[in-house]
């Protein structure tokens, strides 16, 4: 059984369809990266099982199960017992996650007390491991600082110890490396990976950053416009994507030797004004009559799915090809 199992969840926001009919599994010890341009429901599917929903948000249809047991419809005094505690979050800025009142020690302190039910001093001691094992300097002292008193890549850190202090079953890390440097952004990524190798949780990590996607992930779902368009092993899907918004996002990254840079024309459609058929229709050189009718994610190949009614001739393109020159013929 996946430790996190989602199928066919709608999510509206003040009656617009926000998310439709997203469906993914997450196996113990398995990360998937879900890739997109802004808006295209990334965080809110994270939002959606951390059952953190905007006002006026609303599942409207679907399952979000973690090992078996249904979280959609818990009241929020249920959901208290699964939020932090076998579902924790990594937000994207860190300085606006943390308390700037209290010192970073007494935020995991009470995040051990609460979901661990540690002793305050067990707990004290607990927090300054922690801090040690994700490569704070000092963590006795360290833990004492208020987070303004710390650079932007300890209070990622900080953050990290605190996710993982309960232990979860399922961790879910939003732009953990957003406002990093290069530098910074890898030593993360590779504290991520090297905790959740040691404590085999499921992670969902959401990017905008495909080098940081690669780099984690063991399958990759693209979202577009609401839905997954594409989803797979990470090394197909990143190499050879078979649904055309997968190549245009693949295009559009930095190349060595190249000055110019692809871009996908147009603009992301509106959620509430949808196109007729296949939602990148508009903008995509692939366009046909067929994609007049939306499709449906099926079968390319046999571990991968994508939706787009030219698949599978998409994916056996040449891998790098530019695909405003590529064609279906």
């Amino acid at each position: 059984m996946a430790t996190l199992e989602v199928r066919d969840l709608h999510l509206s926001i003040g009656g617009v369809p926000i998310l439709r009919g997203v469906s993914f599994d997450l196996e113990p010890g398995q990360t998937l990266g879900i890739v997109g341009e802004s808006g295209c429901g990334k965080s809110m599917t994270a939002f959606s099982v951390m059952g953190m929903l905007p006002n006026k948000g609303k599942i409207t249809q679907g399952s979000i199960k973690l090992e078996g047991r249904e979280l959609v419809g818990l009241s929020d005094k249920q959901y208290s017992q699964v939020r932090g505690r076998e579902v924790a979050l990594i937000m994207q800025d860190p300085f606006t996650s943390l308390n700037p009142m209290m010192r970073v020690g007494a935020q995991i302190v009470e995040s051990l007390k609460l979901h661990r039910g540690l002793s305050g001093q067990e707990a004290w001691k607990e927090a300054v491991k922690l801090l040690d094992h994700v490569g704070i300097p000092a963590p006795e002292s360290s833990a004492r600082k208020f987070p303004h008193q710390m650079s932007g890549g300890q209070r990622q850190r900080v953050v990290i110890a605190m996710a993982f202090s309960s232990r979860p079953k399922v961790l879910i890390a939003d732009e953990p490396t957003t406002a990093l440097d290069v530098t910074l952004q890898a030593q993360i990524l590779r504290l991520l990976k090297q905790l959740q190798e040691e404590h085999g949780c499921a992670v969902m990590m959401i990017s905008h950053d495909i080098g940081a996607i690669a780099a984690v992930s063991h399958r990759v779902a693209v979202f577009y416009a609401g839905r997954i368009v594409e989803v797979g092993p990470a090394e197909k899907v990143l190499r050879h994507g078979a649904m055309p918004y997968t190549r245009a996002l693949l295009n559009a990254l930095p190349r060595p030797g190249r000055t110019d840079l692809e871009t996908i024309s147009g603009q992301p459609p509106m959620l509430g004004n949808l196109p007729k058929g296949c939602s990148f229709g508009p903008r995509c050189p692939f366009k046909t009559e067929a994609c007049d009718v939306e499709p449906e994610l099926k079968l390319v190949g046999p571990d991968r799915l994508a939706a787009c009614w030219h698949g599978e001739k998409v994916a056996a393109l040449e891998e790098g090809a530019l695909i405003r020159s590529a064609t279906l013929s």
